[in-house]
Parts: C-alpha cells; structure tokens; sequence
C-alpha cells in the first residue's frame, strides 16, 4: 500500500509541475483579487512598502534575473510548486513522527 501511496504521490507532483510549466506562461498580468480591493480601497501602497516583500525571491511571480518575462513567470511557477510540495512533504513527516 505504502508502495503505490508513493506512486500516486510523485505522480501528483509530475502532474503539478506539467500544469505550472505549460499553464504558467498563460497567467492573468490582472491584478488578482486581495491586491484589487487594496487598489480600489487605496491601500495598496501601504503593503508594497513593506521591507519583506521588497526582496521576496518570486515577486510578482517572476524571477528578477530572468529578463523574458513569459520563461520567468514558467520557472517561477515550477519554483513555487517545488517549494510548495516539499514544504508539505516536510510537515507531512513531522507530523507522521508524532
């Protein structure tokens, strides 16, 4: 059982990265929904002077060092999904210890 979990895991995650590869480069340049209402409420520029995410590594879901913009938003994406996945992996473990 242990076995094919495993599988369907890392199946789940090639699957991930698929969708962040080939979807990534079609994404919204829109505002999404929190930054929307901070702009049309006026508060936007409160957050974007925030010290933290004036050196976020994916602001803005691209790479700062990459100049083409569709490729940075992919390897942006690709990025985010592997940190998201091992970051899940790691407390999934932690959590299993207890």
């Amino acid at each position: 059982m242990k076995r094919r979990l495993d599988g369907f895991v890392w199946i789940g995650l090639g699957i991930a990265l698929l969708l962040a590869l080939f979807l990534s480069p079609f994404a919204s340049t829109s505002p999404d929904g929190i930054e929307k209402v901070a702009e049309t409420k006026g508060f936007s520029e409160k957050g974007e002077n925030w010290k933290f995410w004036k050196h976020a590594p994916l602001s803005d879901y691209t790479l700062p060092w990459i100049k083409n913009e569709k490729v940075s938003t992919t390897l942006s994406g690709l990025v985010g999904t592997l940190a998201i996945f091992f970051i899940a992996m790691g407390i999934g473990k932690l959590i299993k210890k207890r």
